[in-house]
């Protein structure tokens, strides 16, 4: 109940800001510095209207709106003298504030156009500041209301123990397809803990690493059995109501994210790819040092053209959205790694099915928070190339999040290759145990 009285009391709050900054708006168009002083009178939106008339129409709406209230003028019909009508002492007060206001009103109008440009800015100002409290208080809708949904939920099964979310530091989900068993090995040989390792680092350090994956397009078939007896062998799988294909990639991501925090309550949430060596301890330090911050996108940012021809790689069916063609793409983390905070994943949980999908998965998850109050993370440790790149950095001190190759899009035949890019650049086996959380 409390969970609900808060997201009740936010959305009230919320709708409270919105009508401020309607009146704001409705301000500034009406009051617009379009004028010109010219012999007493003021020229707004192509009607002449003196101030006296302004001071005048002003006085007339008070008077008129006084008759129509509730309160009376009162006669005193048995004075001997003149029949004078006295004014009830809050409407003088009234009349004096109205006599202010148009009198500032009149001013306003009669000043220096420096003057009203100065109103109009802090008006704006205020806009603005007023627009990024409504977008700091629809995420917390957001996660509120994800919260309420699981408390019923918990409320409502019988062994709630079964769906109380896994605390943790971050989730990295390693994206992964039915053909890349070697792939997979490459990554548990180097820089992925197996077994009871893996447990370990998942329970004393919050660290859950699992490989993603959904099924196939016949369910118990072949694929899924191969996966099947692969998760029985080294449980490091989570997996997806999802049909693979390497066009709905858009898709699968936006269910990792909604899968990820049905069972994980963790800070971070991150997608790499399965052919991408990382250095834990690097990474997790990288996210430390961002975890106070709301709504935070963190990755490799870029901005890539907008292809419109058809039959080429990263071919865009959607390209008109982006404008004129040779146009780029807007901001957006590189795909091959990138990380989001728990509020960003939650809102992609609650808005999953009017999320639009792109063709390319790493522009639809920039196109999701274009909108929002995002912090966009720029960290280009997370996109080192491979030695000696990275072997240069590691011997410099600066050992890299994450290393790929950009001409592959990820470690060119990286089962062959990954070992020897955790030889050279990887930051040694026991980092992640010593970094304090």
């Amino acid at each position: 109940m409390k969970s609900f009285d808060k997201a009740t009391n936010i959305k009230l709050l919320l709708s409270e800001k919105k009508l401020i900054i309607a009146g704001l708006r409705h301000w500034i168009q009406t009051a617009r510095p379009w004028h010109q002083v010219d012999k007493g009178f003021t020229k707004m939106r192509g009607k002449a209207v003196s101030a006296k008339a302004i001071f005048v129409l002003c006085i007339a709406s008070f008077l008129a709106g006084s008759l129509f209230t509730s309160r009376t003028w009162t006669h005193t019909s048995q004075s001997k003298h003149d029949h004078q009508v006295p004014i009830i002492p809050n409407h003088v007060k009234r009349l004096s504030e109205v006599t202010r206001d148009c009198d500032h009103k009149r001013k306003l109008v009669e000043g220096k156009p420096a003057d009203i440009l100065g109103e109009v800015t802090k008006t704006h100002e205020a806009i603005k500041a007023l627009d990024k409290t409504i977008s700091t208080l629809e995420m917390e809708v957001a996660v509120g209301r994800r919260s309420q949904l699981k408390g019923a939920q918990h409320a409502l099964d019988q062994t709630p123990s079964n769906h109380s979310l896994q605390k943790a530091f971050v989730v990295i989900g390693i994206n992964t397809a039915f053909s890349s068993r070697k792939r997979r090995d490459s990554v548990r040989e180097t820089w992925m803990p197996r077994g009871a390792k893996l447990k370990k680092l998942e329970k004393e350090k919050g660290i859950v690493i699992r490989f993603v994956i959904g099924h196939s397009a016949t369910p118990g078939g072949v694929l899924d059995k191969g996966i099947d007896r692969e998760e029985g062998e080294h449980k490091d799988f989570l997996r997806l109501k999802h049909v693979e294909g390497y066009h709905k990639l858009s898709t699968k991501t936006r269910i990792y994210f909604s899968t990820a925090v049905s069972i994980w309550d963790a800070e971070f949430y991150i997608k790499v790819d399965d052919d991408v060596h990382l250095n834990l301890g690097m990474l997790v330090s990288a996210l430390a040092r961002h975890r106070s911050k709301p709504r935070t996108y963190i990755g490799c940012m870029k901005s890539g053209p907008v292809l419109s021809q058809k039959g080429v790689k990263y071919h865009e069916p959607e390209y008109w959205k982006f404008g004129e063609e040779g146009n780029k793409y807007f901001r957006h983390a590189t795909g091959q790694i990138y990380a989001i905070s728990k509020d960003l994943a939650a809102y992609i949980s609650i808005n999953s099915p009017i999320l639009h999908r792109y063709a390319n998965e790493d522009v639809s998850l920039g196109s999701w928070f274009i909108g929002l109050e995002v912090d966009h993370v720029d960290d280009r440790s997370m996109c080192c190339g491979t030695p000696p790149d990275c072997e240069w950095k590691a011997q410099a001190g600066n050992v890299c999040v994450a290393s790929f190759d950009w001409s592959c899009s990820g470690i060119c035949k990286s089962v062959e290759r990954m070992k020897d890019v955790h030889n050279s650049c990887g930051e040694g086996d026991g980092a992640v145990w010593n970094v304090l959380l």
